[in-house]
């Protein structure tokens, strides 16, 4: 906006002075036309003025044979101002040129001389006009432009702040995130950069967005967190609880010994001791499978207590189903697989496990009578085990935790015998373990336990 300005300032001052050497000319010929005759009788400047008035601010010098040259200016009240001598010197010597004179006292003007026979003319323009039209235009462009540039720097400034308004909704979502109690107790984080700042086909919109998908990570996280601090709980009591139980059997019947056997060496007392040993015995077992499972579980989520080699799974479900039978003659018993073996690599003891515990799930909580399928495919790339019941099934509730430690399904199936509940737990660390996945589908009438694991994995030796 400077430059146009001063340019255009140059072009109308360069436009106003041509125009005024045109004037100028125009009135030099036009003049010394007239002026001849006065010009030839002695007049001097003023007179010639006074006779022919001009324009105010009208110069007119003139010099006439052998005489004094003589100038004056035309007056805004149509009178003539003759000039002194010292001003007179400023004009002589001109002769057919025009030239910007500048007159002591009196103004700059624009001037051109010519000489006819009876003398020497001199006319003279002000430049008062061109000097305030410059002025007077380069006062409305100084004005302009600051005007222009204020109002640029205002809609710069709303530009840039509405650009970055995106930004500030980031760092003020930041900002209050970095104020919640986030190291302990259940947290959510409800704060996110507003949808109109998050826009994705923006810059700013896509740094929104990421924050946005950030804390959605970060939130999700802290549920896990919570959710398994609240199972670390839940874990701890239970196992205190499972193990209360034996401690407290261990403690009773040995203190029910030790005061047998310093009363009385009788033969009550022998039966007495000999069952209290065998009641402490069966509790030290318990405690002792609570111990290894809880052993297996930590070691398992370690990546560790896997021994791979090939593993025939159609020979696995078949021994662990004729384990079933005798452990529960009242149900029955179903085997369907093909005549090939389904044979994959992993750990074959853990494997039986996982197959076990399956099928003692199923006896465990369906009735006498049940029927129980057990089923080797293959599907694809995976070996699938399939264990199907006609039980009650399962509460959908209870879907979701079936697999976590000390889960039981009481409230859904009729516990008839005491478990740790770690049966599932230590199924699914297995099968994980083994780059697998197992998973249940459950209705009254129809439960079905599917563990689906690589049947050619890349490489078993890892």
């Amino acid at each position: 906006m400077v430059l146009v300005g001063v340019a255009t300032s140059a072009i109308l001052g360069n436009v106003l002075e041509a125009g005024l050497t045109d004037q100028v000319a125009n009135a030099a010929a036009r003049t010394s036309a007239m002026v001849q005759r006065q010009l030839a009788s002695g007049m001097t400047a003023q007179e010639i003025l006074q006779e022919q008035p001009q324009q105010p601010g009208f110069l007119l010098a003139v010099q006439s044979g052998a005489g004094e040259p003589t100038a004056a200016v035309m007056e805004e009240d149509n009178t003539a101002t003759a000039l002194t001598d010292d001003q007179i010197a400023q004009l002589t010597g001109l002769r057919g040129e025009t030239l910007v004179v500048s007159i002591d006292d009196v103004g700059t003007f624009r001037v051109e001389g010519r000489a006819t026979p009876v003398g020497i003319v001199v006319v003279g323009i002000p430049r008062d006009d061109v000097a305030a039209n410059i002025g007077r235009m380069l006062t409305t462009i100084g004005l302009l432009t600051a005007g222009g540039l204020i109002l640029l720097a205002l809609a710069t400034a709303w530009t840039i702040r509405a650009g970055l308004a995106p930004l500030r909704a980031v760092a003020d979502t930041a900002e209050r995130v970095s104020k919640l109690p986030l190291d302990r107790g259940e947290v959510t984080i409800a704060e996110r950069v507003p949808a109109a700042q998050a826009d994705p086909r923006t810059e700013m919109g896509r740094v929104g967005e990421a924050l946005n998908t950030l804390l959605d990570h970060v939130d999700e996280s802290l549920a896990a967190r919570q959710r398994n601090e609240e199972r670390m709980r839940a874990f701890v009591a239970d196992a205190s609880h499972e193990l209360r139980t034996p401690l407290a059997s261990i403690r009773g019947y040995s203190e029910l010994s030790l005061r047998a056997l310093s009363q009385s060496h009788a033969p009550t007392t022998i039966d007495t001791t000999e069952a209290s040993l065998e009641r402490i015995q069966a509790q030290s077992l318990r405690m002792t499978t609570l111990v290894e499972d809880l052993l297996l579980l930590a070691r398992l989520d370690e990546g560790q207590e896997l021994v791979y080699g090939t593993v025939d799974l159609t020979r696995i479900a078949l021994e662990a189903v004729g384990d079933a039978r005798p452990a529960g003659p009242d149900h029955t018993w179903v085997l369907e697989m093909s005549d090939e073996p389904v044979q994959i690599a992993g750990d074959t003891g853990r494997l039986h496990q996982v197959a076990a515990n399956l099928l003692a799930n199923a006896r465990t909580h369906t009735p006498e009578g049940t029927t129980v399928t057990v089923s080797v495919t293959r599907d694809g790339g995976d070996a699938v085990l399939t264990v199907h019941d006609e039980g009650p099934g399962i509460d959908p509730k209870l879907r979701e935790e079936l697999f976590e430690r000390f889960s039981r399904a009481d409230r859904s199936r009729a516990r008839q015998t005491g478990g740790t509940g770690l049966g599932l737990s230590i199924a699914k660390a297995i099968v994980d373990a083994h780059g697998g996945t197992i998973s249940v589908t459950s209705r009254p009438g129809d439960t079905t336990f599917e563990v689906r694991l690589p049947a050619r994995p890349l490489d078993p030796a890892a």
